[in-house]
């Protein structure tokens, strides 16, 4: 006791040691963290699809005009996050509203783990705010829903062109003379589980066909680890998947400045630089697979306790 009382006094007595103690500390924790993520990593198995690229599917849920623009903010942010991770954004399909919101986009995402980064934002976002539309200065709810498709390879997933029928059509909506008098939207449907792919986004009935195929090909590859992942991990409070697009996974709430994603009861302040698609998000992602990692790490045990 008097030897612990002697070290806080010299530390108090010399600002300099207490300096350089507090940065070893720091130090430690940092290695300590670095350490336990390479235990963990070494001991959870990796999931398939982890260094997958992926297709960016947003949609606008609830709230008219106001969910539509929301959806544009969402679409934006994630670009922006695909900058700020160094991964290329190919814009996919991206049909606009009235008012310029989004009611439905979506864009090919490729890069080093953008998967495994990217697959905890599947689910609704909510957005809690006084519209620009609003004339009364009332808080509206509105949300939009995220898909996150892993992106097969040819080696690992392949289609039958026996299972597929595909069909073109004169596409509807903005896009000039040449989009409205020539067949080229394509919607291709894969026959066996009625799963349906369309693209209208280029002037080239050949471009939107390989669009709505790599929509497809992600779509199908999803399913399928979809039903692998139900059967290992039923009780994972981070569902990815199905479970995970029709509940609501975080909230923005504007007057409040703060983002709460439900799944781990954390909140972040700063909701506008939350949306940047930076830092904020990055911390956010990080948090969530490390949340995922325990819960893998505790069906391990219990596994291997039964």
């Amino acid at each position: 006791m008097n030897r612990s009382r002697s070290i806080m006094l010299l530390y108090d007595n010399d600002p300099e040691l207490r300096e350089l103690a507090e940065m070893e500390r720091d130090s430690c924790q940092t290695a300590i963290q670095d350490l336990r993520q390479t235990i963990l990593s070494l001991i959870i198995p990796a999931e398939e699809s982890d260094m997958s690229d992926l297709v960016l599917e947003v949609t606008a849920g609830v709230g008219g005009q106001e969910a539509m623009l929301f959806t544009s903010e969402m679409f934006d942010m994630y670009q922006s996050f695909a900058a700020f991770q160094g991964w290329g954004f190919d814009v996919l399909e991206y049909t606009s509203s009235e008012i310029g919101g989004l009611r439905h986009g979506s864009a090919s995402i490729s890069g080093p783990l953008s998967y495994k980064k990217m697959k905890f934002e599947a689910g609704v976002h909510r957005v809690q705010r006084v519209p620009k539309t609003e004339k009364q200065g009332r808080m509206h709810t509105s949300t939009m829903t995220v898909a996150i498709l892993p992106q097969p390879t040819e080696i690992t997933f392949t289609i039958q062109a026996k299972d597929l029928r595909i069909e073109t059509k004169r596409a509807s909506g903005a896009g000039g003379q040449h989009v409205n008098t020539t067949d080229s939207a394509v919607r291709i449907v894969h026959i066996p589980t009625g799963v349906v792919s369309e693209c209208q986004q280029e002037r080239s009935q050949i471009k939107n066909k390989e669009t709505a195929m790599k929509v497809l090909r992600a779509k199908l590859y999803s399913m399928k680890l979809e039903e692998e992942t139900s059967k290992r991990y039923q009780t994972r409070k981070l569902q990815i998947g199905s479970k995970g697009r029709s509940e609501k996974i975080r909230t923005y709430n504007f007057s409040q400045d703060r983002v709460t994603d439900h799944r781990i009861g954390k909140t972040m302040h700063d909701v506008r630089g939350f949306i940047l698609g930076e830092d904020l998000l990055e911390e956010m992602s990080v948090s969530l697979q490390q949340f995922s990692q325990q819960e893998i790490l505790l069906d391990l045990l219990g596994d291997s306790e039964s």
